[in-house]
């Protein structure tokens, strides 16, 4: 493709734009921070691009609580991103304000304003219940038309205490289990993730893909950050907005090349 062209394209459309959806502490605002790479707290904007907000304050939930509001990362301004605002404990409004933007985001014509993603962050170490009902009801009830949903199965590590509790209950010590607790953490991410895609694959709209993540509690995590970017450009199925992703990635700056030479 002609980089004029491209370069033209790339302004028509703007900014890369994702909705993250996921209970409060599911790893959404490090996941942000991963792929801005950075460990400030975004900026809040209205969708006029006023800012409506300060810094939000550090919790999970991403704060100031209007689905339309655009979070934005000083360290990289290439990424604009929207939160579910909390529709996952069970609120008809919110899951009514949250269906109704992305359809309306899904299918306007101002490239500007489309959702070109959504990541929906399920954390493991929910492993008793990692599907909630109200969350289930988006792939439902919310036809998202285009627009690619990835699964994100966050804290994936976090299977490892499950595994060690497992293994001293069939009489391990703890050196015994620590020595295996990998190999049975590995089984217990494989069995959770087939449920998981079981149960959603018999919604109406469905996932596009799904990616389990680890090391959510450490500030750089370059290997999971990438497998986020090479896995959410596989999901796009519009070449012009796989090449705006790369570009606009900053952490693995080698994945422009491979992706060049790719295509």
């Amino acid at each position: 493709m002609d980089p004029e062209r491209i370069r033209k394209q790339f302004e028509r459309i703007g900014r890369f734009r994702i909705l993250v959806i996921g209970r409060a502490n599911a790893g959404k605002t490090t996941i942000l921070q991963w792929v801005c790479n950075t460990t400030d707290l975004p900026e809040v904007f209205d969708g006029e691009g006023n800012k409506v907000c300060p810094i939000v304050s550090c919790t999970d939930s991403l704060g100031c609580h209007d689905i339309r509001n655009e979070f934005v990362f000083q360290s990289n301004k290439g990424f604009i991103f929207h939160d579910s605002c909390g529709f996952e404990a069970g609120s008809e409004g919110e899951f009514n304000k949250m269906k109704e933007f992305v359809a309306e985001c899904s299918s306007t014509p101002k490239l500007d304003k489309q959702i070109h993603v959504i990541w929906f962050c399920i954390p493991m170490d929910a492993y008793e219940r990692p599907i909630t009902e109200a969350e289930e009801r988006i792939f439902n009830k919310c036809d998202r038309d285009s627009v690619p949903v990835i699964v994100l199965l966050t804290k994936a590590d976090c299977l490892n205490l499950l595994a060690l509790e497992r293994l001293r209950d069939e009489g391990y010590d703890m050196r015994g289990a620590k020595a295996r607790a990998g190999d049975v953490e590995k089984t217990l991410l494989i069995d959770m993730q087939e449920c998981i895609v079981g149960q959603l694959h018999q919604c109406k709209f469905a996932p596009k893909s799904y990616l389990p993540l680890a090391r959510m509690n450490e500030v750089e995590s370059g290997d999971e950050c990438t497998k986020l970017i090479m896995c959410t450009s596989d999901a796009l199925h519009i070449i012009t907005l796989q090449k705006l992703l790369i570009s606009t990635q900053q952490t693995n700056m080698s994945m422009n090349i491979k992706y060049a030479l790719k295509q």
